[in-house]
């Protein structure tokens, strides 16, 4: 076996519980599925590294988590995999739409499932829920948000 370095074993370690804490934490922040809920929780997080709550600290807390690992959080937070539907959500409210992709490649989740799948992480009230507006793409559904109200 290879020697690992311990550094890539700390690094791997904190990685993944990172993203534990906010795979667990994301739906305490209301309301969901808003600019509001992350930033609500980057204050949080920023509080619980003992830093004041104030705008100065904020910003010092996300420059010090650096670009790429801020991106790949927001991308977590936003996200939602529901197996029991097959279907992977992507919901980021600064992004137009909500993208819909399937589990299974190859198989285009149907409407239905779709819907269910909204309903159940709360986003349904959220889209446009007139299926003619919901665009399919290469086995991928875009949904567009009703209002620029979550951004």
């Amino acid at each position: 076996m290879e020697k690992i370095d311990k550094s890539i074993i700390q690094a791997k370690l904190f990685e993944f519980a990172l993203f534990e804490l906010v795979r667990h934490q994301r739906t305490c922040f209301q309301p969901l599925w808003t600019v509001d809920s992350w930033v609500k929780f980057l204050i949080w997080m920023t509080l619980n590294c003992g830093l004041p709550g104030d705008q100065a600290s904020l910003g010092l807390f996300v420059e010090a988590l650096g670009s790429q690992l801020s991106v790949r959080m927001r991308r977590l937070f936003f996200e939602r995999i529901l197996e029991d539907k097959f279907i992977h959500l992507m919901a980021d409210p600064s992004d137009s739409q909500v993208i819909v992709l399937p589990l299974n490649v190859g198989e285009l989740p149907r409407f239905d499932q779709v819907e269910t799948a909204l309903n159940k992480v709360g986003l349904f009230e959220k889209v446009h829920e007139d299926r003619n507006q919901w665009d399919v793409h290469d086995g991928i559904i875009s949904i567009p948000w009703k209002s620029s109200e979550n951004s």
